[in-house]
């Protein structure tokens, strides 16, 4: 049995979590969400949306955010494996521009805190399905990200681990989203 874990991550106000997993001779038992348990451990994430992304080895989603209406995620692979990558983008926040970078997978169970303010995007190692629960709902007109490949961001993203970067699979929408130096020249139109 695994209990619960939150794990505080350099990136502020974000976590890595394990969630409680019990298992016997019939399978297995996941609880990756428990309201009571978040705020016992000083995390208030109310659900109001869950969602799943199904994705191909290779495709690259990019650092996704709302522009207004933040929409903070607890984010989980549920079978696959997926290098996930989270960005603070809080102007005044202590760690604004820096990532990190975490394997989620279906084996290793962990599930990741976006904070509201951050930008959150991952490359699919192996097919995978993700589940996103939100607690903001998705707004298409406030939808937005910065490029996966923006040299300014440094992210070292695995792609030997999907046979180089030529194999990477992207949407057109990603392929035009904006560089971080028009991020910072356009802040003034995020977190309203």
């Amino acid at each position: 049995m695994q209990k619960w874990e939150f794990i505080e991550l350099d990136l502020k106000d974000a976590y890595l979590i394990k969630p409680f997993y019990a298992d016997d001779n019939r399978g297995g038992f996941i609880k990756d969400y428990s309201k009571e348990v978040f705020e016992q451990n000083g995390i208030y994430h109310d659900l109001k949306e869950v969602f799943y992304t199904i994705s191909h080895k290779g495709v690259i989603r990019a650092l996704h955010f709302q522009n207004i209406m933040q929409q903070p995620k607890l984010v989980r692979c549920v079978s696959g494996k997926v290098y996930d990558v989270i960005m603070d983008l809080r102007k005044d926040s202590p760690t604004f521009g820096k990532w990190q970078g975490f394997y989620l997978s279906g084996e290793n169970m962990n599930e990741l805190l976006v904070p509201a303010g951050f930008g959150h995007g991952y490359l699919v190692i192996e097919d995978s399905i993700v589940s996103y629960k939100c607690s903001e709902k998705f707004y298409g007109e406030y939808d937005s990200g910065i490029r996966y490949d923006d040299p300014d961001l440094g992210i070292v993203w695995p792609y030997d681990e999907i046979g180089g970067k030529d194999k990477v699979i992207n949407s057109i929408k990603d392929d035009n989203l904006q560089s971080f130096k028009e991020f910072i020249e356009n802040y003034n139109e995020f977190l309203k």
